[in-house]
């Protein structure tokens, strides 16, 4: 089976986590996930989470270093999910695949109901 590579990033201000939920229609539609998408064939993995963050959340951000990744298999497709770690700057929060965002505290991610890729990043991001 092929694996998607997909980056994701963990954003960061004031001290929370920005958090979106995929909106109806869309795969795994009502979960929550760390903001990314699919990187393109040729296109950088930093490259690709700014186009991705622009793209669906009018976001900008500083991406600082690479945070971690998973590789998680759902059956139909196995992505591997590369986090960043990022710092916000500013968004329009146009939301196009999503239809809610949240900032939420990293003791308090667990209460989303996340999307199965994003789960193990969640305990990582409160060891650090």
């Amino acid at each position: 089976m092929k694996i998607v590579k997909v980056v994701c990033g963990i954003i960061y201000f004031q001290d929370k986590i920005l958090l979106a939920r995929r909106k109806e229609g869309k795969s795994m539609a009502s979960k929550w996930e760390f903001p990314g998408g699919k990187v393109e064939t040729n296109e950088l993995e930093i490259e690709a989470l700014q186009r991705e963050l622009l793209e669906e959340f009018g976001m900008e951000v500083i991406v600082k270093e690479k945070f971690a990744n998973n590789i998680h298999d759902y059956g139909t497709i196995s992505i591997n999910l590369i986090a960043y770690s990022c710092d916000f700057i500013s968004a329009t929060f146009k939301l196009t695949d999503h239809d809610a965002y949240a900032w939420v505290s990293p003791v308090a991610l667990h209460t989303y109901d996340l999307a199965a890729a994003d789960i193990p990043f969640v305990a990582l991001i409160n060891q650090s």
